[in-house]
């Protein structure tokens, strides 16, 4: 049978250190923030229709925000950036590296929001070689994950989900009912006297409210969001998108992003005041990476004429990283933690359509499950079987070179290791 042909597997961490606790194991948590805005002047990434022309300032500055979970000498960073996208593939290698060398950090998640008001973290070199914002960039998401480990303190946690109302919309399909993902999930952490630490909001919506025009760098939404958590319950807050690929915000009665941001914002204070953080019983941190391997694309990117079409689109120095990264099939990542037995999460590298999220959480059976989107690369959009018969933007192979079926595959591989870390395939054979 010849069905999976074009996707291998390739596991790049397994489990978790073979740690030796003398003692009982202590959860621990840390957060920092770092400033990451770009100088005036360089591409804006998201709008094709801009292609390379400069920013003109600083509408809201951008963060790089990270929180560290430590458990022993197993330890996980969440870090969620102000950004269209996480960093490409040899960054986000070189920034693993650094902060396993000094932080002792092995287990990442790092989000980009997908604002579409940020710069183009692809082109390395800018605005100089020798004056490189990526390399400027790969500093300040390591220095906040640095940071908040050097923070982290004995610690209290909780996790809450709730369902908002009318928050955001399904963008793409024209059938009814349309899937909408409307759940806003966060993780608040707490030291043992009960002074917040930190938050991360997971929420799946695309951050575009802010006109395609305006030049100037701003996290959308999630800007204004972290700083009414962090102004109301005190830390560092994070924004961890969600399955935003068919997601849209629903603004209906709000000004602008930040009256949308501010809205959301006091949903997940609202949220996060309901809950009772508590020690963990069983404080654990359970790790999974894998990189998948699809070959058929849909798009031939090797192709000049198609290449030329897409650096029309937007301009050549953007795309010539995705069409040399395409060149041997995309290798999407998809990243599993289990966090005190209490929380699953599974990032996939991507705009995932929702309906992927949605299935995901009803297949854990864990007491929570986040899905994290434009999580540790990005290979542009994996839309559902059924979105893709469909067609549409994000849906069709200009955006989508994946071959039809691939979103379904990385999260059943995420599920996969989700219930393979809890041991759950006891006497089982599996190849």
């Amino acid at each position: 049978m010849r069905l999976f042909a074009w996707v291998t597997f390739s596991v790049l961490i397994i489990g978790t250190k073979a740690t030796l606790h003398a003692e009982s194991p202590v959860f621990m948590a840390g957060a920092h923030t770092v400033d990451i805005t770009p100088p005036i002047g360089l591409p804006m990434w998201g709008y094709g229709a801009r292609h390379d022309r400069p920013a003109e300032g600083v509408l809201d500055p951008l963060e790089a925000n990270a929180m560290v979970l430590a458990v022993g000498e197993d330890k996980l960073a969440f870090v969620g950036l102000d950004m269209g996208r996480p960093p490409m593939r040899k960054s986000f290698q070189r920034i693993r590296e650094e902060v396993q060398k000094q932080a002792g950090v092995d287990y990442l998640f790092i989000v980009g929001s997908h604002t579409h008001h940020g710069t183009c973290i692809e082109i390395e070199g800018i605005p100089s070689k020798e004056n490189s914002y990526v390399t400027k960039f790969e500093n300040g998401i390591i220095e906040a994950i640095v940071q908040a480990e050097k923070k982290k303190v004995p610690a209290k946690w909780a996790v809450g989900r709730l369902q908002t109302e009318h928050r955001n919309r399904n963008r793409h399909t024209k059938f009814e009912p349309k899937p909408v993902d409307r759940e806003l999930a966060i993780i608040r952490v707490d030291d043992l006297q009960g002074k917040v630490i930190g938050h991360a909001v997971n929420f799946a919506a695309h951050p575009t409210s802010i006109d395609a025009e305006v030049m100037l760098y701003s996290p959308d939404y999630p800007g204004t969001l972290k700083k009414e958590v962090a102004e109301k319950m005190g830390g560092v807050c994070l924004f961890l998108q969600g399955a935003a690929g068919d997601m849209s915000t629903d603004r209906t009665g709000t000004a602008d992003y930040k009256d949308f941001g501010k809205q959301l914002g006091a949903d997940a204070v609202k949220l996060s005041q309901s809950l009772e953080t508590k020690v963990p019983a069983n404080p654990s941190i359970r790790f999974r990476e894998e990189e998948l391997h699809f070959t058929n694309l849909r798009v031939d990117y090797q192709n000049k004429v198609i290449r030329a079409v897409f650096a029309n689109a937007f301009f050549k120095e953007l795309v010539d990283p995705y069409m040399i990264e395409y060149k041997d099939g995309v290798r999407p990542r998809v990243t599993v933690a289990i966090i005190n037995d209490e929380l699953g999460v599974v990032g996939g590298s991507g705009e995932f359509f929702c309906n992927h999220s949605l299935r995901l959480k009803e297949r854990s059976r864990l007491p929570h499950t986040l899905f994290l989107g434009y999580c540790n690369d990005y290979q542009w959009y994996f839309p559902t079987i059924e979105a893709a018969a469909e067609g549409g933007y994000g849906a069709d192979g200009t955006v989508s070179p994946s071959p039809v079926g691939a979103g379904e595959q990385i999260i059943n591989r995420g599920l996969f290791h989700l219930y393979d870390l809890q041991n759950k395939f006891k006497g089982i054979t599996l190849r």
